[in-house]
């Protein structure tokens, strides 16, 4: 098993739950964070008095899948998320040793579907 995160523009999101819905992806977990990178945040204006935005809002969509669904998962999101510009996101993904769901003591595969 493999956890899937990805950091997204929030204007993105949408589409990308749509698409992951389609080929059978219904776990995620959901988070509004905020992060700067190659971006470096941008200028804002209030009152007349221009102020610097450092830490951008970003949505991180967290799954843990099967092993073999990754690199379809990582296309989805390159190809729904992507605009060509820095501050698209990133993509992380991490080995997962096991997953228990609480209710029922269910663990790996059977936890995650």
């Amino acid at each position: 098993m493999k956890k899937v995160e990805a950091i997204v523009r929030p204007e993105t999101f949408r589409a990308l739950r749509e698409k992951l819905e389609e080929v059978g992806i219904n776990g995620l977990t959901v988070s509004e964070v905020a992060g700067c990178g190659q971006q470096k945040g941008q200028q804002g204006l209030f009152r007349g008095n221009t102020f610097e935005i450092k830490l951008l809002p970003k949505v991180k969509v967290e799954m843990v899948v099967e092993s073999e669904y990754v690199d379809e998962i990582v296309q989805i999101i390159q190809e729904v998320c992507s605009t060509n510009t820095v501050g698209d996101g990133k993509i992380f993904i991490y080995p997962v040793e096991d997953a228990i769901r609480i209710r029922t003591g269910e663990s790996g595969k059977l936890a995650i579907i």
